[in-house]
Parts: structure tokens; sequence; C-alpha cells
């Protein structure tokens, strides 16, 4: 199948603030047909992390999430700030706002997209090794977020019971356990 990009004909922007920018847009096809109205959601690309202490626990958090109105458990992360010198840099300044951990080291996985049907951002995966508590960090106080220390036998047995609802932090656990060799792939 050859497929050919779409082209854009005009986009409206119908809601823009810090965390969404909402478009209307109309794309030609490349045998000419219109297709309108096209939703676009814009968010911020963010960041993701297996972290890991020294002494070998995983850090998780259990957070409250308002899409669903539930308490989840989840992945340290958050988004990229415009200030932030790196992706890398990002992801240890959320792991250290949000656990209150210090990385010895933070690798690279690679990124994924939510939707790129309708959404333009990014999430960038990362294992994160070697974390140290540092007391005299404060926590974000935006974020109710309590901290859980896991290991990595609860962490495997929390994804195989599926207590993981946030998707894509699944694709970051599947890269980073394969890393860690946890997971074979062939």
């Amino acid at each position: 199948m050859d497929t050919k990009a779409w082209k854009l004909v005009s986009s409206e922007q119908l809601l823009k603030d810090k965390w969404i920018d909402v478009r209307s847009e109309t794309w030609e096809r490349p045998d000419g047909k219109i297709i309108t109205p096209f939703y676009k959601y814009g968010f911020p690309d963010y960041a993701t992390a297996l972290a890991i202490t020294k002494d070998g626990k995983v850090i998780l958090e259990k957070m409250f999430r308002q899409g669903l109105a539930v308490n989840c458990i989840e992945l340290p992360g958050g988004c990229i700030d415009p200030s932030d010198a790196s992706k890398t840099d990002a992801m240890a300044r959320e792991l250290l706002e949000e656990t209150g951990y210090r990385f010895e080291k933070i690798e690279y996985l690679g990124k994924i997209s939510p939707n790129p049907t309708t959404n333009n951002n990014l999430m960038h995966m990362f294992i994160a090794t070697g974390g140290e508590f540092d007391p005299n960090q404060q926590l974000d106080i935006e974020e109710d977020v309590e901290v859980v220390l896991v290991s990595m036998e609860d962490l495997i047995e929390l994804i195989q019971t599926q207590q993981f609802l946030q998707s894509m932090q699944l694709s970051t656990l599947f890269y980073a356990l394969q890393k860690l060799g946890r997971i074979i792939v062939k």
C-alpha cells in the first residue's frame, strides 16, 4: 500500500492554555477528498521512568486521576518544560520533585505516541537507576503523590494483575524490563 501524506488545508484554534491546544482542521487526502472537521489535541511532551533505588526497590506513585476519578498506581513522570535543558534533565527534575530521589544514571529508552491520530505529543521513556533519597528535597506541593517502594517481584505482580491503568506507562515498563533482561524478545 502506497501511503502518501495528506495536505493541511486549514486549522482553527478552538482552545489554548498551558496544558492543551485544541484545533479544528481541514485535510485534503491525496485523492482530493476533503476531511473536515478533524480535531487535533496538542499537549506538552512528557517523560516517565522505571526508577530503581540503590537497594533495588522500584519507586511507584499512587495518585488520584480526575479523568476516571480513581486512585492509580503509576510510574514517576511529568511534562517536559521549555526550561528543561534536555529530556533527561526533565526526567531527573520530575523524579526529584515527585519522589525526592536523585539517580546515578538516567537512560533514554525511546519515545511513543499517546495517539498519533489525534494527539501531537510524545512520551519519552527512561530507566533510572541508583536512586538515593534526598532528605532536603521539598516535594512538589501541587501534586498529591504517595511514593511507594516495591520489590521487582511485586512490580511484576502489579503488571500481571493489571494494576497499571496508564497504558503508555506499560510501554515504559516493557522497554525497561527488556533492558534489565526481565523480558526476552527474540
